[in-house]
């Protein structure tokens, strides 16, 4: 092994992922390089990808043919915002049920971030790390943001909903958090 491909091996300050993200897409970059790259499109399948979770499976788009899904994106774990977000899904995590329609919290937070922040509020859903932003990527929601007078690339909070069959039928982005899981909830009714 050559010393550049130890350094690179190496990587410090980078732990290894032990489940990484998986995404069928023609690019193999991180989600907030520019460039070409495949994203979701309302009425489109929904490409497959799986991603580590929380309980500590691997959690796969496939798992949930059958019934329609809520994807939503949130920046950060344990702050105001995605707690409250969280929260509001959380409560209606049973109408959700009624309706046939299941919920997961994505992230790039790690997965012991995720596995505490799920443990502390309760959530009856998972939520999934996407660490190297693959499918932050394929969903489009990393945009530059303004965090205390830096320009940072974070998740822009956004939510997509899918029918049974895998098909994106509608997306909120740039979202106000209050009241929108109601928003979501009677748009998974409608459909």
């Amino acid at each position: 092994m050559s010393s550049a491909s130890r350094k690179r091996a190496a990587a410090p300050g980078k732990p290894a992922r032990s489940k990484p993200a998986t995404v069928k897409a023609p690019a193999k970059r991180p989600a907030d390089r520019a460039g070409p790259r495949q994203t979701v499109t309302i009425g489109k399948v929904v490409p497959e990808f799986s991603l580590a979770a929380t309980g500590g499976a691997t959690w796969r788009l496939s798992g949930a043919r059958g019934r329609k899904l809520v994807l939503y994106f949130y920046p950060r774990d344990n702050t105001p915002g995605c707690t409250l977000e969280g929260r509001q899904f959380a409560a209606l995590a049973a109408r959700f049920e009624r309706a046939g329609t299941g919920i997961v919290g994505i992230s790039r937070d790690s997965l012991a971030a995720h596995e505490k922040f799920r443990a502390q509020m309760g959530f009856p859903f998972a939520l999934l790390s996407d660490g190297d932003g693959l499918v932050c990527g394929l969903f489009d929601v990393i945009r530059e943001k303004n965090m205390y007078g830096r320009k940072v690339m974070g998740i822009e909070r956004s939510t997509f909903l899918l029918d049974a069959r895998g098909i994106l039928r509608n997306e909120w982005r740039k979202l106000k958090v209050d009241g929108h899981a109601l928003a979501v909830l009677e748009a998974a009714q409608a459909l």
